[in-house]
């Protein structure tokens, strides 16, 4: 099998590189505009990598599409703090870039296994999220911060709709809050505007306070990227009636927490590893409104809990990994990298 991977020197997509290598037979095609994290996929004889930007290189993805089995566009903003800062950003590269992406292969009748979001449900209050059945909520217009839910709603419902009339194969998988090792960069999260978990581990390392948005009561459902990789991994060696045309959750609904527990359990983990238990003084946790820290046209989502039934069901996947040790190993690693 030919997979062609874009955005593969992403979170996911170097974690599901390295595991394909390792476990499979099979080539990878891979383009992004680093390679900072393929230190152990880039000399391997069935990796191939391009330097690159898809809004760029669009006659080199066309043709990688027409020649690879499996497409799987991983480009996107994925930081909330800019869905509200640059919505327009996230549109043009979100939306406008993957659909591109999606009548390519519509064009050469290709499978697409693409990343949709635990987003799209947004501020649904039913107590599981279940894909056929849960309804989509968004709030408001002037609340910017859903234009990245709804660019990948409208994205997952293109592909249904060219999927259910037979012009190509899909699957729909929905990560839900998947951490661990170089989830984000320290830089970003020096700026303040990466993935939770990023943020509070680069305030503990440089000791700075851990703002808790709205007192930090909303809950979130955090998965170890090595649970979420085994279930890619079955997704694209079940490519027939299995997964065909299939929306799939792909979470740890025994990994909740609220974000204000997440930043105490962060906070003690960093000061039980051995560089920093003699440290003295630690990150303070404070609390700060989502309109200082995001701006007005943030509104947050309370809770996301996914039912993973129907992954259980024609995956025969489940998650093994806690929430404590999932959060130790991506502050362990994150540590590792940085001092």
């Amino acid at each position: 099998m030919k997979i062609l991977i874009l955005g593969v020197n992403g979170f996911i997509g170097h974690h599901l590189t390295n595991r394909i290598l390792d476990k499979t037979d099979w080539e990878v095609y891979g383009m992004d505009l680093a390679f900072d994290r393929l230190d152990k996929a880039l000399h391997h004889s069935r990796f191939h990598y391009l330097e690159g930007d898809i809004s760029i290189n669009r006659e080199w993805i066309e043709y990688h599409i027409k020649k690879c089995d499996v497409v799987i566009p991983l480009v996107a903003i994925a930081t909330p703090k800019l869905y509200v800062e640059d919505p327009i950003g996230v549109f043009n590269l979100d939306f406008e870039m993957n659909l591109s992406i999606v009548k390519q292969c519509v064009k050469y009748r290709k499978r697409i296994v693409f990343p949709s979001t635990s987003e799209v449900y947004g501020d649904s209050k039913d107590p599981e999220f279940k894909e056929d059945e849960t309804f989509l909520v968004v709030g408001p217009i002037q609340k910017e911060r859903w234009i990245y839910s709804c660019c990948k709603q409208l994205l997952d419902r293109v592909i249904y709709a060219h999927g259910t009339r037979g012009h190509l194969e899909f699957t729909l998988f929905r990560p839900f809050n998947w951490i661990g090792p170089r989830l984000d960069s320290l830089d970003t999260a020096k700026e303040g505007s990466s993935r939770v978990v990023t943020q509070f581990i680069a305030e503990l390392l440089m000791k700075r306070p851990i703002s808790l948005v709205d007192g930090g009561h909303q809950k979130r459902c955090f998965t170890y990227v090595d649970d979420g990789i085994d279930a890619l991994l079955k997704i694209l060696e079940n490519s027939g009636n299995c997964c065909r045309n299939q929306i799939i959750n792909i979470g740890n609904p025994g990994n909740e927490c609220s974000i204000k527990e997440l930043a105490h359990i962060l906070k003690k983990i960093f000061m039980d590893h051995p560089r920093h238990r003699d440290d003295r003084e630690f990150s303070p946790i404070i609390e700060m409104s989502a309109e200082q820290y995001y701006g007005k046209g943030y509104q947050d989502i309370y809770t996301r809990k996914p039912s993973i039934e129907k992954a259980r069901k024609l995956l025969g996947w489940e998650p093994k990994i806690g929430l404590e040790d999932s959060l130790r190993m991506t502050l362990h690693a994150f540590l590792e990298e940085n001092e």
